[in-house]
């Protein structure tokens, strides 16, 4: 593994978790633990912020280089590392997180049951860099999860449609991004490393409707490059046929910021505007929204929003 790739990482404050795994405190984490303020995953889903583990299994593994991606794209050495084991991974990045969140003890802001709950996670988010249908024990580790007790959300590109099928334990909700509503603004938006990536996506956005969990489209939204296009995107939604559908607009954040601009940042305005005419499409409700978060809640009137 590349020393300074994770010191670059460390410095960002990311942990290093075996090999390729990875955990970092989300913006959300820090709200609600200050200021009691939560991610909108908590007011949609019944997700407790202060205790999400962000993690990922294949930190800065990636097949795509996203423009709007956070991560920096020339960073390499951990395709070659060494994966770790399940137990490994989980018990690593619970431990890190701990660490992670020993600081905010000592802040008046923080509620102690609050700081001691944070500790114990009961949820894990499977989505902070890389894509994690590359890790080779995703099923696996996923099963672990949930034999603890945890729920787990998996977001991942679509490009390893088997990975998905062949999940020996599928998460409590399936995140599948779909950044682009036809093949020649994915390949200009998202940079597949590898050919096929756009047919790869389509198979996954097929095969969703078999699944037996709760699954959501991802529209990341980025002014100038794939607003608009509704019909193409609804065209998408219904062969995926998700639960609920999140229209989210693009953050002008981490190394997006050589690639992207704060106006390619659409207003909510915007999002909610695009997300109204999606929802028309496919005869669905606006279901929630966050303005703050700059993303809109789509399904059927009658889906059940909270999960745990």
């Amino acid at each position: 593994m590349c020393t300074g790739a994770v010191d670059q990482l460390q410095k960002q404050q990311y942990r290093i978790v075996g090999g390729t795994g990875a955990v970092k405190l989300c913006h959300w984490m820090r709200q609600k633990l200050i200021h009691g303020r939560p991610c909108y995953k908590e007011e949609f889903y019944g997700v407790e912020s202060h205790r999400c583990l962000q993690m990922t299994p294949s930190v800065n593994i990636c097949n795509f280089r996203c423009l709007f991606c956070w991560r920096f794209h020339g960073m390499s050495g951990f395709e070659g590392a060494r994966c770790p084991e399940p137990e490994e991974l989980l018990e690593g990045c619970i431990r890190e997180q701990g660490r992670l969140v020993s600081g905010f003890k000592g802040d008046d802001r923080c509620d102690p049951a609050m700081w001691e709950e944070a500790r114990r996670p009961n949820q894990v988010a499977i989505s902070l860099s890389g894509e994690p249908a590359l890790y080779p024990y995703l099923g696996e580790f996923i099963g672990l999860c949930e034999r603890k007790g945890m729920t787990t959300f998996l977001v991942t590109n679509g490009s390893v449609p088997k990975a998905i099928e062949n999940l020996s334990t599928l998460p409590s909700q399936l995140y599948v991004t779909v950044a682009a509503p036809n093949r020649e603004l994915f390949d200009r938006l998202c940079v597949p490393r590898s050919a096929g990536a756009w047919d790869a996506l389509m198979a996954t956005l097929e095969l969703m409707p078999s699944l037996d969990t709760r699954t959501v489209i991802r529209h990341t939204l980025v002014d100038g490059w794939n607003l608009g296009w509704e019909d193409a995107y609804a065209r998408l939604d219904e062969i995926a046929g998700p639960t609920f559908i999140e229209p989210k607009g693009y953050v002008f954040v981490g190394d997006s910021r050589s690639r992207m601009t704060m106006d390619n940042m659409p207003s909510h305005s915007k999002v909610r505007e695009f997300s109204e005419k999606i929802a028309a499409r496919l005869s669905i409700e606006v279901l929630a929204e966050r303005k703050d978060s700059r993303v809109v809640l789509l399904g059927e009137k009658s889906s059940r929003l909270r999960i745990v």
